[in-house]
């Protein structure tokens, strides 16, 4: 029994022993690290150099984003495409007549073509230089393009812009004696403003299968006049094509371009919807015929526009008279 007691009493103290150091280690302050350098005495510092500024000279600028210019997005003609055309096949074609037809910008009605905003011959001029669009020569072949309109030989880009630039007859000298030898065209600086006519050549169609007379677009050419100098400046030079390009061609490029409205900013109509839906007016310049003339080539002045109204009647009345029995 005292051996338990003692066992006992021995573990009590043993306790009570490891308690007490364990308190005095908590209450004693940490020791500090000796310092191995002594410390030198202060002096005066000269002012810290601000290096914000240069930091934030040297970092890379962000990259612009450029805000909305309003209050919502206009995402329904930016990624719109063409309505295609109803097939159409050689058998149910009973009628067919090719209308070559001209529009000029300086009317009211067609004012919008020019708008600086969204000009008809710069979308033109940009998809040809980007590679979406093809242009063709407008020279007449007598063998293989007699009317210059076939699509027969196809431009460079670079050629493309040549050809809208207004060209320049410039008198060629010799260069021992100094006197004149010749001229030449030498082309100039290109202005859209000078484009005020366009050349479209239409295919007039009676579909029997859907009972429908349509006319379909098949080329569009800007119109240029030629400026001369010298004895021949005072020449009455007609407007004449640039060059033509494939209406089917340009159709998904005018389908994101907006057309502009005098009345409404929102109109909701690409330029595609405007020749779709015959929203421009024009006069006929030529008409398929045996002889292959155009108009101005048996009319003169006013008689002209006298002879386009008819042509138009004619190919009106042609249709009416199919429902009369």
């Amino acid at each position: 029994m005292k051996r338990r007691f003692l066992i006992v009493l021995l573990c009590l103290v043993t306790v009570s022993a490891i308690a007490q150091n364990t308190a005095r280690r908590r209450r004693r302050p940490a020791a500090r690290p000796a310092t191995t350098q002594p410390v030198a005495a202060t002096k005066p510092t000269t002012p810290a150099v601000d290096t914000t500024k240069k930091k934030v000279a040297e970092a890379p600028a962000k990259p612009f984003n450029r805000p909305l210019d309003g209050y919502y997005k206009k995402t329904n003609i930016t990624l719109s495409k063409p309505m295609p055309y109803a097939n159409l096949r050689e058998s149910d074609v009973a009628y067919v007549k090719r209308v070559w037809r001209e529009i000029d910008v300086r009317e009211k009605m067609n004012q919008f073509l020019a708008s600086p905003k969204q000009r008809l011959i710069d979308i033109i001029m940009d998809a040809v230089a980007a590679g979406e669009l093809t242009a063709y020569d407008a020279t007449p072949d007598s063998k293989n393009d007699p009317d210059g309109d076939a699509f027969y030989k196809p431009l460079t880009p670079a050629q493309a812009k040549a050809q809208m630039a207004d060209s320049i007859l410039v008198d060629k000298f010799d260069k021992n004696t100094g006197e004149k030898i010749g001229s030449t065209m030498q082309p100039g600086e290109f202005n859209p403003d000078s484009i005020i006519k366009f050349r479209i050549k239409e295919d007039w169609v009676f579909d029997r299968q859907r009972s429908i007379f349509e006319p379909r677009i098949i080329g569009i050419a800007p119109m240029k006049k030629q400026k001369l100098n010298g004895p021949v400046s005072g020449l009455n030079i007609d407007y004449q094509p640039a060059f033509w390009v494939r209406f089917p061609d340009l159709r998904p490029v005018l389908a994101t371009k907006e057309a502009v409205n005098r009345s409404n900013d929102n109109t909701g109509l690409s330029y595609d919807d405007i020749f779709l839906k015959r929203i421009f007016t024009s006069y006929i310049v030529k008409v398929s015929n045996d002889k292959d003339l155009r108009i101005k080539d048996y009319k003169d002045g006013a008689d002209r526009l006298v002879e386009s109204e008819r042509i138009k009647k004619d190919l009106m009345d042609w249709e009416l008279n199919l429902w009369q029995y």
